[in-house]
């Protein structure tokens, strides 16, 4: 196929398939608004929904065996999340406040999945274990949103840890609150998803299949393809959204927003068609991401936590880590064997300037757990 045909493929499939996926997310919102369920559990729908494009183009590479790009894909767009929702985020509001319990309770979670996206692409764990071992905490969190606060508070837990989720749940929620208003959804919004479903699945499959075809005629490696230009690509509209609502004082919402699409990222992009289709022999520039994801992450929920929300120049050095990160893995992608060089010393340099950052005193005018926002 020519080359200015497999670039219109790109650019259509990518095109559509965004543009559709807002789409699904308005009107999935609507059919959860109508079932009744929490702000919070609306949340992780929308993200379900907003992730659309990646997780099939991931499933799409996994399938035709091209390991790389899917792992690639799913990962890389994990890094990319942290980058353009958080870093950027914070950035544009100038500093994004938060609950400490929102972040300890979602940062627990994200950080599990991130160890067991590490392990499984490490082959330590084989994906359907590594797949149990997030299910086995993402379940049970995706019960507690389902719950909601005041289900929460009449459940026979200790009374410590109920009172806990209990308002851990209610903060997140006031968060979303902002930012989620579905109308109640009709038997049209039902018919409307689904073929939006149908629309963004095939579009993506398009853009990821065009994708691979010009990155094999330019010789671009597949972790490029796939970690890079489609991480970005299919992520898009996470990051346009979290400026928009940053720059309007309504970031709050952004770390569950990163933290859940993360979660079903690697669940439902990586190890759920991994299980059927296998991850191949573990690949040195895979684990390079995996590592980036999670240290990237667990730096973010670190600053989060202190500084009970993100600041400018928690943002700022958030996005600088993911250049350097793009750097490191443009730099090597070309090679079987990656010079350490290239790719461990970077990655000591940020994970040793994150610890010295998180070791200095928090801001005095920081904002205390359960302070308003």
């Amino acid at each position: 196929m020519p080359v200015a045909l497999l670039v219109l493929a790109f650019l259509a499939g990518a095109a559509v398939s965004l543009g559709t996926s807002y789409v699904l997310v308005t009107r999935l919102e609507r059919i959860g608004g109508r079932l009744g369920m929490s702000e919070a559990l609306l949340g992780m729908v929308a993200a379900l929904a907003a992730d659309a494009p990646e997780i099939t183009a991931a499933v799409t590479a996994l399938a035709t065996h091209q390991q790389k790009v899917g792992a690639g894909v799913i990962i890389g767009s994990n890094v990319f999340n942290l980058a353009a929702l958080l870093g950027l985020g914070a950035v544009v509001a100038g500093s994004i406040a938060m609950h400490r319990r929102v972040v300890l309770l979602g940062g627990v979670v994200g950080i599990w999945i991130a160890v067991a996206c590490l392990v499984t692409v490490l082959g330590w764990l084989a994906p359907a274990a590594g797949l149990i071992a997030v299910l086995a905490v993402l379940l049970p969190y995706l019960f507690v949103l389902a719950a909601g606060h005041a289900r929460l508070q009449r459940m026979a837990v200790t009374r410590r840890w109920e009172a806990w989720l209990a308002d851990a749940v209610a903060e997140e929620e006031q968060e979303l609150e902002e930012v989620i208003h579905p109308r109640h959804g009709r038997g049209r919004d039902v018919a409307v998803a689904a073929a939006a479903l149908v629309v963004v699945v095939a579009a993506s499959v398009t853009m990821e299949r065009a994708a691979s075809l010009l990155g094999t005629r330019f010789a671009v490696p597949e972790i490029v393809t796939g970690g890079v230009v489609l991480a970005a690509v299919t992520s898009l509209p996470n990051a346009v959204a979290a400026v928009y609502l940053a720059a309007k004082g309504r970031g709050a919402a952004m770390l569950s927003t990163t933290l859940n699409s993360n979660a079903l990222n690697v669940t439902a992009g990586l190890l759920i068609p991994a299980t059927i289709t296998g991850l191949g022999p573990p690949s040195p520039h895979s684990e390079l991401i995996a590592v980036w994801y999670l240290v990237m992450t667990v730096a973010s929920l670190g600053f989060a936590y202190r500084d009970s929300g993100v600041r400018r120049a928690t943002g700022a050095l958030i996005i600088g880590a993911y250049l350097v990160f793009l750097g490191s893995l443009l730099a090597t992608a070309h090679s079987a064997f990656p010079d350490p060089r290239l790719t461990v010393i970077p990655l000591v340099v940020v994970a040793v300037g994150a610890g010295v950052g998180l070791a200095r005193r928090p801001p005095r005018n920081g904002r205390h757990e359960g302070a308003p926002r």
